[in-house]
C-alpha cells in the first residue's frame, strides 16, 4: 500500500514511543487497524505508512483532530477519525479488525498545554480531563472526602505519603479553593522532602494519581482490553504500550489469563475448568526502549510494549479480580 504524499508537513511534536519495535512485532501490517489513543497521530501514521489499508483513529480529546488537519487529508479515506473512548473500540468498525494499538501515555503536546492542567511544570487551571465531561481535578481535590483523596494518591500514584498529602489538601482548601496546578504542586511539595538532583518532582506521583482518577484510566484500560478481544479477528494483533507499573501489571495479567498461562491457583480452592486461550503470546516478556531511543526520547524510559495475537476462540467473560487492579477498584470497573 502506498505511503502518504511526501508533501505532507513534518512529523508532529509528540514522538511515538516504541514505534519501531511495535511495527516490527506486528509485521506485516495489513488490513484494517484501530488506534485507540490517537493523540498526535504517531502510531496511526506509522501503521498507514507501514501498509495498513485503513486506520480507525480514536481519541476522547476532540482537540487532537484539529491538530491533525495539516497532515490527515494526505491519507484520504485510509484514515478515519473518531471521537470516542477505547473502552468502546469494538463499536467503531462493522468488521473484525486486523490489529489494535493502545498507547497509554499522556502525549507531550497535552502536557505542554498549560490550560489542560496536566503538568505541575506549567501553571494552569487544575483540570486534567482528556475530554470535556466529568469532574475535573479541581472538583476532586476541592470536594472529595479526605479518605477518598488519600486512597487515590496511594492506590493510583503509589504515594507513601498519601494520608499526609490528603490532610494538607484539606487544610489548604479550607482557606481557599485549590484551582491551579501550581497551587496543588506547592501543597504536595511541602509534604515531601526536597528532591535530590536527578530525582523526579515531589508532585509527580500525586499528579499521576489524580489524572488516573479523573479520567478513570484503569477502568478504561480493562474495558479496552476486553473490547479489543471482541473486535479482533483470528490472527489479529493487539499491541499495548504502557508507562507505569499499574498499567503494565493489568495488561500483563490480562494477556496471561487470556492466553491460559496465568498462575496455578490455590490447592485449597475449587478446581476451575481451563478455558480455550483467546490470545497467543509471541513472547511473555515486555519490550522496552533501546539505547538509541532513550537518547532521542528520554520520556520512553519507563515504556513497555506487550503484543498478543488473537486466536479463533470466541470472546468470553473476564475475571477482573485476577488483573492486579488497585484495591480501590476491587469488585468494580
Amino acid at each position: 500500500m502506498a505511503a502518504a504524499d511526501q508533501s505532507q508537513p513534518a512529523d508532529p511534536p509528540h514522538i511515538p514511543v516504541l514505534l519501531r519495535p511495535l511495527l516490527e512485532a506486528v509485521s506485516p501490517v495489513t488490513g484494517v487497524w484501530l488506534d485507540g489513543t490517537f493523540g498526535a497521530g504517531g502510531y496511526t501514521r506509522g501503521l498507514l505508512d507501514a501498509g495498513a489499508e485503513r486506520v480507525i483513529a480514536v481519541d476522547r480529546d476532540p482537540s487532537v483532530f484539529d491538530m491533525a488537519k495539516g497532515w490527515a487529508d494526505a491519507y484520504g479515506d485510509r484514515l478515519v477519525l473518531v471521537e470516542g473512548t477505547f473502552s468502546q473500540l469494538d463499536r467503531y468498525s462493522e468488521d473484525l479488525l486486523d490489529g489494535v494499538v493502545l498507547d497509554l501515555g499522556v502525549s507531550s503536546m497535552q502536557l505542554d498545554q498549560a490550560e489542560r492542567g496536566f503538568s505541575f511544570l506549567r501553571d494552569g487551571p487544575l483540570d486534567m480531563r482528556m475530554g470535556a465531561e466529568g469532574r475535573s481535578a479541581a472538583d476532586l481535590v476541592n470536594t472529595a472526602p479526605e479518605t477518598e483523596i488519600a486512597d487515590i494518591l496511594y492506590h493510583y500514584g503509589e504515594e507513601r505519603a498519601a494520608r499526609r498529602i490528603a490532610r494538607a489538601i484539606m487544610a489548604a482548601r479550607a482557606i481557599a479553593p485549590i484551582v491551579t496546578t501550581a497551587q496543588l504542586a506547592e501543597v504536595v511539595s511541602r509534604c515531601l522532602p526536597r528532591p535530590k538532583p536527578g530525582q523526579t518532582h515531589p508532585a509527580t506521583r500525586s499528579f499521576q494519581a489524580i489524572r488516573i482518577a479523573v479520567n478513570d484510566e484503569l477502568g478504561e484500560l480493562v474495558a479496552g482490553l476486553i473490547a479489543a478481544e471482541r473486535a479482533l479477528k483470528p490472527g489479529g494483533r493487539l499491541a499495548v504500550v504502557t508507562f507505569h507499573s499499574l498499567e503494565d501489571r493489568i495488561v500483563k495479567r490480562f494477556l496471561q489469563a487470556r492466553a491460559g498461562i496465568g498462575g496455578g491457583g490455590s490447592r485449597y480452592a475449587p478446581e476451575v475448568a481451563a478455558q480455550e486461550p483467546r490470545f497467543h503470546l509471541p513472547t511473555r516478556s515486555a519490550t522496552g526502549p533501546d539505547a538509541a531511543e532513550l537518547a532521542a526520547n528520554p520520556r520512553a524510559r519507563s515504556a513497555k510494549l506487550r503484543v498478543a495475537i488473537r486466536t479463533e476462540a470466541p470472546a468470553g467473560e473476564v475475571d477482573r479480580t485476577k488483573l492486579g487492579l488497585p484495591g480501590i477498584m476491587e469488585g468494580g470497573e
